[in-house]
């Protein structure tokens, strides 16, 4: 005899995929495919209806866990497939533990897909429980062959299993055995010794009338019934398999005849006892038309190829029924626009972990979990590089709209249409128009005692300092270029420079005269226009040196300052042209004219007790006054606005008009009152007599000590007698007293 282990054995319901391990069951082989095929065909069902987030329930046992194991394992190696809840019913449930496995299967309600390796009652069960739970329509049932098309499990529970996607091995319904079954009889099927407890249970009656109990329901069997005349008959699914596991027997027996026992009949000694390996390789070598018209074959570990049929349970015009959909043969091929939903629907419901990340979200995905991410928005000045990475614009690009990518952050400069341009242009061209309004009303009346008295040459100079002052507006807004910012270098400060300085002058020699009158009645030195022109620009030319050592160290060019208006709203974020001066290197530029601005209030404020009807003392110090506390308003608008995002325009705007504020106070506290006179009152405007040096200035302390009002005279008759003696005579080189010819104060 065959030790055991080395029989030859075919099976035609075993689908278990341990038994494919051809080292444990290598003499094993069966007609049906095992569960690995059936996983892999739920599994590329699962990817074609674009479901990537599923749960799992598996009866207890063999068939139930290796089957759910088996799809795990298939998903894994597939990819794109993720288990919510792996649920496993005991062989022996509890009471509600079928509401307990509903559940848990309801804790992530994303996972509407359920994979089921269950039987029959199993499944019942838990469609009723479902039902119970009020989910009618929300699970999308998969069933494995142990439900296939069978009715038993959906019974007065259809709608809650509409949709169900079933699975079962290809198979025919074989009508010679219909036509066997159905004529079996108690009379003619004697052979057979459980085909009498089959008709009892088949038909509800007994065949002992004292069997029959009162009020059991049943009645005596007559043998007149008929099967599927008097009772249900359905093929049991397997038949065809049971058919061609015995026929591969058969052709294996027949093949190792052949071989071994040519010409014979029956048995021969090389067949007595029968060799399980040799018998093994025939079985493994056969390749013939089963009865349903298939190839019966195996591979190397006995398996049969997995052929299946796809059905979904569906309910039209309140007729329930399985309705193939496709079928999988080593790939799966489904026919979707056959597919019925829940509630009648034909799109196809979704089973889906997380929703897919929207334009300029980036997956982060849930550890362990690679269906399943959050969207993690590409904020700020960040772009969607690629599905999981955020990556940071250029510094001279921002994100799009949806932010995919980057584009050029948008160029802005001070436009002249711009309200923040508007009036320091305003400003300028009129200060423009009035400088050169008392420019040509000077030189209209240049011969006359008020102008004499101003001092012409400073006069001119300072009006030409005033006049730089205004035209630096229109630099300052004009397009950054390399020529507009060297341009700015020279002429912003270079204005200003030269109109304090000749300020400086003026006031320096008015405290020196009266300084040195006091004292002596010898002239002080270097008060001659000259001399007087020589000091102012002298002073200017050190703003110009300046200017040109900055040159030599940085050339001026013209950049675009992506940090300015870089705000945290990448959809406001501008880029600046401007030229390359800093805060600091603007403070450095205009320094120096402030250096002199103080300078000249310190002297301003130092002949602060000449009389104010003589020279312009009085004037000049109301001037530098008034221009410091424009100068002290600037400095902390313009730093305090450093860090704003309209930096650009505050800062421009701030620093444009200051310089034409302190242009404009220059101008109508010096030169106004003058042409008012000039122009309107030319009675005034007439010479007087001249005296000396020492008498002037006696007379002027005097009158200012005991004749407050002295300065009241008529036509500043005190002031213009010691300008036009300054300006009508020369000076001798030795003498007692001295006349002020061309030394206008």
């Amino acid at each position: 005899m065959l030790p055991y282990q080395m029989i030859p054995q075919v099976s035609y319901a075993s689908t278990a995929p341990e038994l494919s391990d051809n080292t444990r069951y290598d003499f094993f082989s069966r007609v049906v495919p095992p569960d690995t095929y059936q996983a892999q065909a739920m599994v590329d069902i699962v990817k074609a209806m674009r479901w990537n987030y599923v749960s799992t329930v598996a009866s207890e046992g063999n068939y139930g866990e290796s089957g759910v194991d088996a799809f795990i394992q298939k998903s894994r190696e597939d990819g794109g497939v993720c288990i919510s809840q792996s649920v496993k019913i005991p062989r022996e449930p509890k009471q509600g533990e079928f509401d307990k496995v509903i559940r848990r299967l309801r804790e992530n309600p994303n996972a509407r897909v359920v994979i089921m390796f269950a039987n029959e009652d199993d499944i019942r069960r838990l469609l009723h429980a479902a039902k119970k739970a009020n989910q009618t329509g929300h699970f999308i049932w998969v069933g494995s062959d142990s439900w296939g098309s069978k009715i038993s499990p959906v019974v007065h529970q259809e709608e809650m299993a509409e949709g169900a996607v079933t699975i079962l091995p290809k198979r025919l319904s074989i009508k010679g055995f219909d036509r066997y079954f159905i004529s079996r009889t108690l009379e003619n099927n004697r052979r057979n010794i459980w085909f009498a407890e089959f008709w009892e249970n088949n038909f509800s009656c007994k065949l002992s009338r004292h069997a029959v109990k009162k009020g059991s329901g049943l009645k005596k069997c007559t043998n007149q019934e008929r099967i599927g005349k008097d009772s249900n008959y359905e093929q049991e699914g397997k038949v065809q398999f049971v058919i061609d596991a015995v026929y591969a027997m058969a052709h294996a027996l027949h093949g190792m005849h052949k071989e071994l026992c040519p010409g014979k009949v029956g048995l021969c000694p090389k067949m007595d006892p029968i060799n399980g390996t040799h018998l093994l390789k025939h079985i493994r070598r056969l390749n013939f038309a089963g009865i349903a018209g298939n190839p019966v074959l195996f591979n190397e570990n006995g398996d049969a190829p997995g052929r299946y049929e796809i059905y979904q349970y569906q309910i039209r015009n309140q007729t329930a029924e399985y309705k193939i959909i496709g079928h999988w043969t080593d790939q799966l091929h489904l026919n979707v626009r056959t597919m019925q939903w829940p509630g009648g629907v034909r799109q196809i419901p979704s089973s889906i972990c997380s929703h897919p990340c929207q334009a300029g979200e980036r997956k982060k995905i849930v550890k362990g979990m690679p269906c399943c991410w959050h969207c993690e928005r590409c904020d700020g000045y960040q772009y969607q590089a690629d599905t999981y990475t955020c990556k940071m614009c250029r510094f001279d690009l921002r994100p799009n709209v949806n932010h995919t990518g980057c584009v050029p952050i948008p160029i802005v400069k001070l436009e002249w249409s711009s309200p923040w341009a508007v009036f320091p242009v305003l400003i300028a061209v009129f200060g423009i128009m009035a400088t050169v309004f008392v420019v040509v009303t000077f030189v209209r009346y240049n011969d006359t005692p008020i102008v004499k008295a101003s001092g012409r040459e400073l006069s001119y100079v300072l009006l030409t300092g005033i006049f730089l002052c205004y035209a630096t507006t229109f630099l300052m807004i004009s397009t950054p270029d390399v020529g507009i910012c060297s341009l700015r270098r020279i002429f912003l400060g270079l204005g200003m420079s030269i109109s304090y300085a000749a300020l400086l002058t003026k006031t320096n020699r008015i405290y020196r005269i009266f300084e040195q009158g006091s004292m002596s009645v010898s002239a002080p030195r270097l008060i001659s226009p000259a001399s007087q022109l020589a000091i102012t620009f002298t002073l200017a030319s050190v703003q110009l040196l300046g200017v040109c050592i900055w040159f030599g160290v940085d050339p001026s060019k013209a950049i675009i300052d992506y940090e300015d208006q870089r705000t945290s709203n990448p959809v406001m974020s501008r880029g600046v042209l401007k030229c390359d001066i800093s805060d600091l290197s603007l403070i450095c530029l205009l320094g120096y004219s402030m250096l002199l601005m103080v300078t000249c209030t310190v002297y301003a404020i130092k002949t602060r007790g000449v009389p104010e009807t003589f020279n312009e003392a009085k004037p000049i110090g109301f001037t530098m006054y008034t221009t410091c506390i424009i100068w002290l308003a600037f400095i902390p608008i313009f730093f305090g606005t450093s860090q704003s995002t309209e930096k650009l325009y505050i800062q421009t705007t701030t620093l444009t008009i200051s310089v034409s504020l302190s242009a404009s106070v220059s101008l109508g506290l010096l030169y106004m009152p003058k042409v008012y006179v000039v122009l309107f009152h030319p009675e005034q405007n007439v010479p007087k007599r001249t005296r000396s040096l020492k008498a002037v200035v006696t007379a002027a302390t005097m009158s200012n000590k005991f004749n407050p009002k002295a300065g009241l005279r008529p036509n500043g008759e005190a002031k213009t007698e010691l300008c036009e003696s300054l300006e009508t005579q020369t000076f001798p080189t030795k003498q007692t007293y001295i006349s002020y010819s061309n030394h206008a104060i």
